[in-house]
């Protein structure tokens, strides 16, 4: 079965700053199942549970900082919340893997989150940007990070900027297996980092080995950092692109 279809909504920030129960709707209604959340501006961690509960959409994930010093109470209030076991740390700074010491110290900082997020029943995951599958003395930083990293530490592989750091996203996707339970899924040039991304199925990427690839994968994501077209129009014709090919499934086809 195609796994499930979310929405990261992250993409709509801009639409959500005044109405973000309305855009939540819309979300809904455009037939997503489940939702990762990046904040919640305008809104309350717990005022958005209960709109998720009222539509039916799962909270798949949480874009969060971690669960270390004065931020882990909140974090960890705020996961409470939203009833969400899977936390992800959304980005670490790229000057931070460059070198194999300054990934060893990264993995050590996420080691640490892991620890307190396994003790509060929680799962961490790592999103990849462009740099992580850049080489660093000649091995995927990614790769690298495997090395240091406790095992159930899990990875949010967002396949476009895996295509943009030079990578193919499949065989990223295929070697991680289940290590990497949910897929970031956006569409672009994938030529550089600056150039604005489309609607999923309109850019560069092929996304049929890609899903042919993702068999351990238990959600597909769809997220879009900024769009050449109108976000909200680039965020249905995802949905249509998705479902419609049998990549992922929603509540309509």
């Amino acid at each position: 079965m195609a796994a499930p279809l979310a929405l990261q909504l992250y993409t709509l920030r801009e639409m959500m700053e005044g109405d973000f129960a309305g855009v939540v709707r819309r979300v809904a209604e455009a037939g997503y199942l489940g939702v990762e959340t990046a904040g919640f501006k305008g809104t309350t961690a717990q005022d958005a549970a209960r709109l998720f509960r009222e539509l039916d959409l799962e909270v798949v994930s949480a874009h969060s900082p971690l669960p270390l010093d004065d931020k882990k109470q909140e974090v960890l209030d705020t996961m409470a919340a939203l009833g969400c076991k899977r936390l992800v740390c959304p980005w670490l700074p790229p000057e931070e893997f460059t070198s194999r010491e300054s990934i060893r110290r990264v993995c050590d900082r996420l080691n640490q989150a892991n620890a307190v997020a396994r003790e509060n029943g929680l799962t961490l995951l790592y999103h990849n940007h462009w740099f992580e599958p850049a080489p660093v003395d000649g091995t995927p930083a990614y790769q690298i990070m495997i090395e240091y990293l406790e095992p159930t530490v899990l990875f949010e592989i967002d396949t476009y900027w895996v295509k943009v750091g030079g990578l193919d996203p499949a065989a990223v996707v295929r070697e991680l297996g289940s290590r990497a339970p949910l897929l970031h899924i956006k569409d672009g040039p994938a030529v550089d980092v600056e150039q604005p991304m489309t609607a999923v199925g309109a850019g560069a990427l092929d996304w049929q080995p890609v899903i042919e690839a993702a068999v351990e994968a238990d959600w597909l994501i769809v997220e879009l950092d900024r769009c050449a077209t109108d976000i909200w129009e680039a965020v249905v014709q995802s949905y249509h692109y998705l479902t419609g090919k049998g990549y992922a499934r929603g509540r309509q086809g």
